[in-house]
């Protein structure tokens, strides 16, 4: 049995990317693991203020709901990011969440490829929804994940399922009209 930790970044309560998360999840429970769903809509979790003051073991400075999640962040096997596509990337909820990291990051005596730190080593997947299907609409949001969490934290990738044409974006939503429900219940299944 693994954690499995899914921080929704955003959209509308029972939109396309919540409908996504509950899915994964589902799969993920049949499966035998433990899941937990953290919605950054009900939470206040500003970006990273470069300000340097968490360094090496200090906690970050800012009284938000951050620091709150930190324990789970370090107890969990698997940390999924579920996030509408805003502006062509994931939304400004998942970044602040992910830029604040640098509060539980460790000091590296030898760091790879220009790191200057050690993350906590985690697998990661990615689950995101568009209105629009366009053979580029992912690839500014997918280069963010894999570079940023992949390449530059170090996690492991375990997968992404990128949702696009699930309704246009003044409209309700329409995931269910497509087979990406039943695709995030199969990859929450099979995630390990």
């Amino acid at each position: 049995m693994k954690k499995i930790l899914v921080v929704l970044g955003g959209g509308r309560p029972n939109g396309n990317t919540k409908q996504l998360a509950d899915a994964f999840i589902k799969g993920a429970a049949k499966a035998g693991h433990q899941t937990e769903l953290i919605s950054l809509n009900k939470l206040h979790v500003n970006g990273c203020t470069g300000c340097n003051a968490c360094r090496y073991g200090k906690p970050c400075v800012q009284k938000d709901d951050f620091n709150s999640l930190i324990p789970k962040i370090k107890e969990t096997d698997l940390i999924v990011f579920a996030s509408p596509l805003y502006f062509w990337t994931i939304s400004s909820k998942i970044k602040a969440f992910i830029e604040r990291f640098y509060c539980i990051a460790e000091k590296d005596e030898h760091p790879p490829l220009g790191r200057y730190e050690k993350y906590p080593v985690r697998d990661c997947a990615l689950l995101m929804t568009s209105a629009d299907n366009f053979f580029w609409t992912f690839e500014q949001a997918v280069s963010y994940y894999q570079f940023t969490l992949v390449n530059y934290i170090g996690f492991h990738d375990k997968g992404m399922l990128l949702a696009g044409g699930c309704g246009d974006t003044n409209g309700k939503p329409q995931i269910s009209q497509t087979d990406y429900l039943e695709q995030a219940f199969t990859f929450g299944r099979c995630i390990y």
